[in-house]
């Protein structure tokens, strides 16, 4: 408990020293209406549970801030988002706020500043594109050396939308032009398509400057009614992050949760940088593959 406890205090003092590569925890959900906490704190190993005590992370800490979006569609197409640079476990508005917020697609993402990168409100995920909500758990390899290199590849339009100074919103600087160019008529092929495009020009901008430390991007992208969720990591013999998914009825009961059969109101998603709780149904997303889930929850994994 003491080296606990000395662990936390370190996140609230300030910004953590981790290891580029290893950051961040999160956890998304499609399906019918459930309250914001049987993500964020109910579970036993919830997005808060992981934001202190991650299980599979060499570093647990998950403590320079916080965000959860959340989608509302007969009162607008963009979704809520609040987010904050404290932690998640000691926030009292986000525990006052998860068991009175219910949807039918929840984000919520814990996060671990990557070095070099200010722990302020505007870097932390999800990030928010009109209808679209994104999250990031990793780095891109070389980030500071291909910055420039990659700004230079982004319309005006993306690159005025940058507030922050993440690698993660630079990635969806570059997902968002991919997506706009992209011909395919068919929402979720036309996702894919644009994240293809997306790895191939970071791993373009990691060869021509020869930067040999691997990206890691484990990235969620939805738009509150179809989503695609990819794991990856740069050719080599790092391991990627860890990334699951399940199929079925999210149930929490008493602190635990589990994944049922599917009710009668459909089946739900839930994709998570690890599972919520009891590992019965959640399989591992396998390495550099994506997952596509439509609108009607149908689940399709494609290698990248």
């Amino acid at each position: 408990m003491a080296e606990l406890r000395s662990r936390l205090w370190a996140a609230q003092a300030g910004p953590l020293t981790v290891d580029s590569g290893e950051m961040c925890r999160f956890a998304m959900y499609l399906g019918p209406p459930i309250k914001l906490s049987a993500l964020v704190t109910e579970p036993s190993n919830s997005i808060i549970h992981q934001s202190y005590d991650a299980q599979e992370r060499e570093e647990p800490l998950n403590g320079d801030g916080f965000g959860v979006a959340w989608y509302v569609p007969e009162l607008r197409d963009e979704p809520a988002v609040f987010k904050s640079i404290s932690p998640a476990w000691n926030n009292a508005n986000l525990l006052n706020l998860a068991p009175v917020t219910r949807s039918h697609c929840l984000l919520a993402h814990v996060r671990a500043a990557s070095p070099g990168l200010a722990v302020a409100q505007v870097n932390c995920h999800p990030f928010v594109r009109e209808r679209f909500a994104f999250m990031h758990n990793g780095s891109v390899g070389g980030f500071a050396r291909l910055r420039r290199r990659l700004r230079e590849r982004l319309s005006d339009l993306a690159y005025d939308a940058i507030a922050g100074s993440t690698d993660s919103e630079h990635v969806l600087a570059l997902l968002s032009d991919r997506w706009l160019e992209a011909l395919e008529p068919d929402p979720l092929e036309r996702a894919a398509l644009a994240l293809r495009e997306t790895i191939e020009l970071l791993e373009h901008l990691r060869a021509e400057l020869d930067i040999e430390e691997p990206s890691y991007l484990n990235l969620a992208i939805t738009d509150g009614a179809a989503a695609m969720v990819c794991r990856y990591v740069s050719p080599g013999p790092d391991p990627a992050h860890s990334l699951y998914y399940a199929r079925g009825a999210l149930v929490v009961e008493d602190g635990k949760s589990r994944i049922d059969a599917p009710k009668s109101d459909g089946p739900a998603v839930v994709v998570a940088s690890e599972p919520l709780g009891d590992r019965s149904r959640w399989e591992a997303v396998p390495r550099n593959h994506l997952v596509l889930i439509d609108d009607q929850r149908r689940v399709n994994l494609r290698e990248i």
